[in-house]
Parts: structure tokens; C-alpha cells; sequence
């Protein structure tokens, strides 16, 4: 038998999450969007009842499956720009957790883990000027010299780029090599040669810092290599920088349900006006033309959490993504986001456009999920690969 229920320790988090959302994170949603400040202050109240990055390297590590994607529904319901600040270390520690060392992962996590009295960040720097979609691209070099590796080039539009504590960075060490050349490097903040690159001012999400990081002859010692350079055998040095990205696939049901939070707020917004806001003797919400674009948001919504769900289970028990079903979950889940949040809007009329109600916030927050951990277009191409790859059914 299916059950779509959830257990104690999931409907736990659901519900602690939800209030923290509702009392500490949405009173300040508008603040932080006006002034696109980090939320210090709120990742540290996160931390303190455990939501964050833990010394193992992901949410409420050990718990169901299910939980970062309730967790990211929940706190993303609040301000999605706060919750991806609050988990912004994320990406940073599947790499670590992915590729690195036993040493690595205990060094290295715990230097991103916050607690409630002080903030620690991690950055994954994958995304350059000319390597965003096309990651087989990537000019960031590391060369080895002696003890130390070189890095030089520039990393783009990096979430807590420069102001991180640790920098995991994608460089080539041999072209030659395609995929088998790329390598994951630590560099802690404060490194020599780790240089501030632009800071940008974006449409949405302004609660999480986006920056590009220049490598300027930057040193780091071999061991911050991760998975360990390789002997002189040629062997070693882990799973490599491939197996960091192909872990990445498994990230995308959260990206899905950051979306599925803006989405469902919206719509939740758009229902109680809808419901309250009376034209011609009646709530509007008895016009079909209103309550038809309510019911079609509702059931994007519902949909969207089964697709997230069912790709977060099937990565928790290592069921593998035979049709892409992770790329299904993101790219549906932020498809869905960016309609309903301009349908929201639509349902408020002249009342959404302006800054006083938040569904323009929602419109300009969903936007990006449709763009970053691999744009729409990008995931359906993945889709698309891993759907002529099935063998014929009969």
C-alpha cells in the first residue's frame, strides 16, 4: 500500500519550519529584499534549532529523505532569498561530502557548520563567464607546483562568493582529459590570490549574496585538493570533480521545492483575497474566470510536490534517475512557480503590482529557479537524453 503520509519526525520538521518561517522570517521578508543584505541575524535563530548545514555536511543529517524538501517548501514559503541564505552551504558541502576524504569531510564541514552564535558559509564556485550551462568549459586552471596547487581565472554569480569561509572550486588541471582533468579545490577564506570579483545586484532573491571570485596565482596546499591528489601511480585522488557534479542530480529536488514554497505562497495569497475582495456584490472568487485560475494554480502546486517528493525519495534510497526524474522535479517545480506567481498577481489586479502586497516579490524570486543549478531548457535537454537512452518498452 502507498501512503502519502508523513511520519512524526517529517510532519516535526514540517511544522517547526513553518513557524519559524511565519514568525522570523517573513516579518523581515521586506527588509532584507529593500536592502539586499545576508540575514546574519536569522541564519543564526535557524541554526540554533537546527536548520542549516550540519557537521556531516547536509539538513538534519540521517533523517528521512523527505526532510530537506520539506525544509526548503517550508522556510522558501517565508522568503525564498532568506531560505537560500539560511541553506546556502548546501552545494558547497554535497561536494565535499561527495568527493572528499574521511579527514576532508570532518575538517571541512565543520568549518561551514553555523550554530547560533556564529555564521559559518560555504561556497561551491562552479559557474564562470563563459562556463555556466556548458560546465565542460571551465578555464579556471590548477596547476601543481611542489606541495601547493596554482589556481587562476574567475568564477561568476557565485552564492556567498567572497565572503564564504571556504571556497570549493571547479578547475582543470589537463584539458586533454575532458571530465577525467577537472578537480574540487578548498580555499578558506583569506588565501592569497582569492580576490573580490563584482558583487550583483539581482531582480530576486536579494537576501543571498551572489559575487563573482577572481584567482589571482592563488596557493593551496595539495591536501585541500579533494579526494586527495593522485599518487605518482597516477592513481587516486577520489572520485574527482565528475563525481561532485553528478551528486549535484541529487540536489535538485530541494532547488524544486524552493520553488514549490514561492509557488505555494502565492497561491495561498492569491486564495484568501480572492476570497475577501469583493467587485460587483460578491467575492471575486465566485467569478469562473477567477476560480478557474485558482484551481489550476492549486493542482500546479499539489503536482509539483508529488514530483519533488518522489524524486527526493528516489535519491534517498538510491533508486536511480532513469528518466531524469530529479531534472523532472526542478524543472517543473520552477516552471510551476513563475505561472502561478504571475497568476497571483493577475488575481490581485492593480493591488499585486505594487510593493505593499508581496506576490511582486514572489514574481521576481521564482524567476531564478527557472535559470540556476542548470536552466529549464538544459534540464529538458537532460530529460530528453535520458529518455532516448531507456530501452524499448514492450
Amino acid at each position: 500500500m502507498v501512503s502519502f503520509e508523513l511520519n512524526d519526525e517529517e510532519r516535526m520538521v514540517q511544522q517547526v519550519a513553518h513557524e519559524f518561517a511565519k514568525k522570523e522570517i517573513r516579518p523581515v521578508a521586506a527588509y532584507y529584499d529593500e536592502h539586499e543584505e545576508v540575514p546574519y541575524d536569522v541564519i543564526k535563530k535557524a541554526a540554533a534549532i537546527g536548520f542549516g548545514i550540519s557537521t556531516e555536511g547536509s539538513l538534519l543529517e540521517g533523517g528521512s529523505a523527505l526532510i530537506p524538501s520539506i525544509l526548503a517548501e517550508e522556510l522558501s514559503w517565508g522568503c525564498a532569498g532568506i531560505a537560500l541564505a539560511i541553506n546556502s552551504s548546501g552545494l558547497a558541502a554535497a561536494a565535499i561530502s561527495a568527493t572528499g576524504t574521511q579527514e576532508q569531510r570532518e575538517k571541512w564541514l565543520a568549518a561551514i557548520a553555523s550554530d547560533a552564535n556564529e555564521v559559518h558559509l560555504g561556497a561551491m564556485c562552479l559557474t564562470e563567464p563563459d562556463a555556466g550551462s556548458d560546465v565542460a568549459n571551465i578555464q579556471t586552471t590548477a596547476v601543481r607546483d611542489g606541495d601547493e596547487y596554482v589556481l587562476n581565472g574567475e568564477k561568476q554569480f557565485i552564492t556567498n562568493g567572497n565572503i564564504a569561509d571556504v571556497h570549493v572550486v571547479f578547475a582543470t588541471e589537463d584539458r586533454s582529459k575532458g571530465w577525467g582533468g577537472l578537480g574540487a579545490y578548498v580555499v578558506p577564506r583569506g588565501t592569497p590570490g582569492l580576490e573580490d570579483g563584482t558583487t550583483w545586484k539581482k531582480m530576486g532573491i536579494r537576501a543571498s549574496h551572489t559575487a563573482n571570485v577572481v584567482f589571482n596565482e592563488c596557493r593551496v596546499p595539495v591536501g585541500n585538493k579533494l579526494g586527495g591528489p593522485p599518487s605518482a601511480s597516477g592513481r587516486g585522488g577520489g572520485p574527482g570533480a565528475l563525481g561532485a557534479l553528478m551528486m549535484l542530480e541529487r540536489t535538485r529536488p530541494v532547488v524544486g521545492a524552493y520553488a514549490l514554497g514561492i509557488g505555494r505562497a502565492a497561491y495561498e495569497y492569491a486564495l484568501d483575497y480572492a476570497k475577501q475582495r469583493v467587485q460587483f456584490g460578491k467575492p471575486i472568487i465566485k467569478n469562473q474566470a477567477v476560480s478557474f485560475m485558482l484551481a489550476d494554480m492549486a493542482m500546479a502546486v499539489d503536482s509539483a510536490r508529488l514530483m519533488v517528493w518522489r524524486a527526493a525519495w528516489m535519491g534517498g534510497a538510491n533508486v536511480p534517475y532513469l528518466s531524469a526524474e530529479g531534472s523532472m522535479a526542478k524543472c517543473f517545480a520552477s516552471d510551476m512557480a513563475m505561472k502561478v506567481t504571475v497568476d497571483a498577481l493577475q488575481v490581485l489586479g492593480g493591488q499585486g503590482y505594487m510593493r505593499e502586497h508581496p506576490v511582486e516579490k514572489w514574481v521576481r524570486d521564482a524567476k531564478i529557479f527557472q535559470i540556476f543549478e542548470g536552466t529549464n531548457q538544459i534540464q529538458r535537454l537532460v530529460i530528453g537524453r535520458a529518455l532516448e537512452a531507456l530501452p524499448p518498452r514492450g
